[in-house]
């Protein structure tokens, strides 16, 4: 059985070039995001591309779908899902993940807390901050980090790895994205900067856990 002074890296080496220069330039484009549209508090022209985020634009059943998926950004949701995800690393006895499971979602979403102040973007109102979105940062950054997990104990390669995490951020982003555009909580955009802001933090976010544990085992 797998101990805790054994157990893989929670960002496993083959995929550390690849998810690095991803966070690179996710970092640039929520950098680009956040300049374009500070201080705005309309629709983009690549929002307007996309959907006219202004307003609901579900109807029922698929408001119910929108709104179940929005739950799960939520403070009840999003608890229920990362101590879901942290008793399943401790059964497996992987400390190293369920730190970072925790310290994951938990730096996406104070990345985004922390920038919307800063780029004063708002949506329906002065008090609503819109940009980046914390419901698809946080969902987003909790599936990369379980596709990470994943990689490191399936022991997939480069290849299958990097299209396993991406594709699970993909996924996980898209489907609160359009929940939060749907339910007119954010501008398309607004969902692209969260999903980048996961891509940016998560990975950097398991090099440090990585980092402190393998010195801690040292020492």
């Amino acid at each position: 059985m797998t101990t805790a002074r054994s157990a893989p890296a929670v960002l496993p080496p083959a995929l550390r070039g690849w998810l690095g220069l991803a966070a690179v330039l996710a970092a640039l484009v929520v950098f680009g995001l956040g300049v374009l549209y500070a201080g705005g508090s309309q629709a983009g022209r690549g929002d307007r591309w996309v959907v006219s985020p202004t307003a609901d634009s579900v109807r029922p059943p698929w408001r119910q779908v929108a709104l179940a998926v929005d739950f799960l950004g939520e403070p009840v949701g999003a608890a229920m899902l990362v101590v879901g995800a942290v008793v399943g690393c401790l059964l497996l006895r992987w400390a190293r993940a369920a730190v970072l499971v925790v310290a994951g979602t938990g730096m996406a979403v104070g990345t985004t807390t922390l920038l919307k102040p800063l780029v004063g973007r708002t949506i329906h109102g002065e008090d609503n901050l819109s940009y980046p979105s914390g419901h698809t940062a946080f969902l987003t950054a909790l599936a990369l980090v379980v596709a990470l997990l994943a990689v490191g104990r399936l022991g997939l390669g480069r290849r299958g790895g990097v299209s396993l995490v991406l594709a699970a951020a993909l996924v996980a982003g898209a489907a609160m994205g359009w929940a939060q555009v749907a339910l007119g909580a954010h501008y398309p955009t607004d969902v692209l900067g969260g999903w980048c802001t996961a891509l940016a933090v998560a990975p950097a976010t398991a090099w440090l856990v990585d980092l402190v544990a393998d010195r801690r085992q040292r020492d």
